[in-house]
């Protein structure tokens, strides 16, 4: 949809919320939320046509985070922006990608005078010098967003429980499909999951904090737990008799050739997210909990709310 021809003369009487990524899991979940709030909504898609929204006043520009001179029109207007890109999936070079289209945003942003970015990232420690290069992206991206100027909100977070996130896909598939699975010892690595509405709830409300200096915000549910809990926690709920055998020698690599082999994500995504099960993803600031009143809910109750949504 064309941004209305009225626009380059008068100011909206309600804010403009751009949306980086409306087509992508959270994105597409977010948008509905978003046209029930008193906003302007704006998607930016590189296929237009993609975008499912449900109002005929949201708009969708077509433009794309890796072309610089797209993004000025997508912006413009814009008061707070949600950037929910992710290049992993459909690059081998994403590091290189991610760092492009996180700068090429926050650039344009500054020259649009957009107000806040909110951005969905990873947990991890930064100063793990074995932090996998899908966390250490995720870190720098929200690095590059703060440089804009924006005041930027960003949102770290591990494992998201829902039926359409990869990183559930992955893991239900696996425990679908393999009654005995060969693991690695990492996968006792501890993690703290977050259900996929509590994610929501948090994005939509760093619409609503005060303006200041840019926060980094780490979310997750109440529970510290592993991979391997995870596996046998979604399989109890199914009914499934799961056995997982602990071994040292399935390096992160033969387990991106094992994932590709048994579920339906492509390997070098799946690569990718196996690299980063070796590094703990858990809150170690729980500033969140003072800022917000989303109070998460636990792993049990966010898979068995991922399993009633899957259709399939």
């Amino acid at each position: 949809m064309p941004l209305p021809n009225s626009e380059a003369s008068e100011t909206p009487s309600a804010p403009v919320v751009l949306v980086a990524g409306a087509t992508g899991y959270i994105g597409g979940l977010l948008l509905p939320l978003l046209e029930k709030q008193s906003v302007v909504v704006r998607c930016l898609a590189r296929n237009p046509d993609k975008i499912r929204r449900s109002l005929e006043t949201t708009q969708v520009v077509r433009g794309d985070v890796l072309d610089p001179d797209s993004l000025a029109r997508a912006l413009n207007g814009v008061d707070t922006a949600y950037y929910l890109v992710h290049l992993m999936s459909g690059s081998k070079s994403f590091e290189r990608e991610d760092r492009q289209a996180a700068t090429n945003f926050a650039l344009a942003a500054a020259k649009s005078g957009v107000r806040r970015i909110i951005y969905l990232g990873g947990l991890g420690d930064d100063a793990d010098p074995a932090l996998s290069p899908h966390l250490r992206s995720r870190h720098e991206v929200g690095e590059i967003l703060r440089q804009s100027g924006a005041q930027t909100i960003e949102f770290r977070a591990g494992m998201v429980v829902g039926a359409g996130s990869l990183s559930y896909q992955l893991m239900r598939s696996l425990t679908d499909r393999l009654p005995v699975m060969l693991c690695p010892k990492w996968l006792t690595t501890p993690t703290q999951p977050i259900a996929v509405d509590d994610v929501l709830a948090y994005l939509l409300a760093a619409r609503d904090l005060p303006q200041g200096g840019s926060r980094v915000f780490e979310i997750g549910s109440p529970d510290v737990t592993t991979y391997g809990d995870l596996i046998q926690e979604y399989a109890r709920q199914k009914g499934l008799r799961r056995w997982l055998i602990f071994v040292p020698v399935l390096t992160p690599y033969l387990s991106g050739l094992w994932l590709a082999l048994v579920t339906p994500a492509a390997y070098e995504v799946g690569r990718h997210l196996i690299e980063g099960l070796k590094n703990p993803t858990v809150v170690r600031d729980a500033t969140s909990l003072q800022v917000f009143a989303i109070r998460p809910m636990g792993v049990a109750e966010a898979i068995r709310k991922a399993i009633a949504n899957t259709t399939a």
